[in-house]
């Protein structure tokens, strides 16, 4: 099994990408962002921890569980909060990762394991992916894409690829780049020519 990390800037449209690939047999994806919602439901080791470390904030709702609005709002406005948030979520979502990825080894039922994680690079991901994989869109692509689809402004836009990696940055940790600048067919096309999708 290959374990494969998947990553880009915000608007790159991995979306359509692992939606392709959840079709490929013996290939399962895991999304970061998936993970940390499970994982912070009431009940569990994560909801405790944020419990107790934000207590006071208005982030809670009445039935147990977050307001996701209202905590976007603590911790994107507020460096330190967001810090202390990823400090308990992230951590917990690699070691989910890792015991996954165990697992399905173990099984040895499945050609292709695939991660989505935006923080991928940061997060250090390439120690426990057999690979990464960098989905390259222009950033003009991207500002038109998130513009019309989530109705943000530009300044919002230029905002969060800012806080974003470069570009040099994923190229330089990323074994394989898909252009993703034209029609998600040939997006495809490039994947299926990775993954020897149609060969022999």
């Amino acid at each position: 099994m290959k374990f494969i990390g998947i990553t880009g800037g915000v608007g790159a449209g991995k979306s359509e990408i692992l939606a392709y690939l959840k079709k490929q047999p013996d290939t399962r994806v895991l999304l970061a962002d998936e993970i940390a919602h499970e994982l912070m439901e009431p009940g569990t080791d994560c909801y405790e921890k944020i419990r107790q470390q934000f207590f006071g904030e208005d982030i809670f709702l009445p039935e147990g569980g977050f307001d996701r609005g209202k905590m976007a709002a603590v911790i994107f406005s507020d460096e330190e909060k967001r810090r202390q948030m990823n400090a308990i979520v992230h951590p917990a979502v690699k070691d989910y990762v890792l015991r996954t990825a165990a697992a399905e080894r173990e099984k040895g039922e499945l050609q292709f394991l695939f991660l989505e994680a935006a923080l991928l690079i940061e997060e250090h991901y390439d120690e426990i992916c057999d690979e990464l994989w960098y989905i390259y869109t222009k950033e003009e692509i991207r500002k038109q894409r998130l513009m019309a689809s989530r109705g943000y402004s530009e300044e919002k836009v230029q905002q969060i690829f800012a806080s974003q990696l470069k570009e040099a940055e994923y190229r330089s940790h990323c074994k394989f780049v898909l252009d993703n600048n034209g029609t998600v067919e040939e997006a495809c096309v490039q994947l299926d020519r990775k993954l020897g999708i149609g060969e022999g």
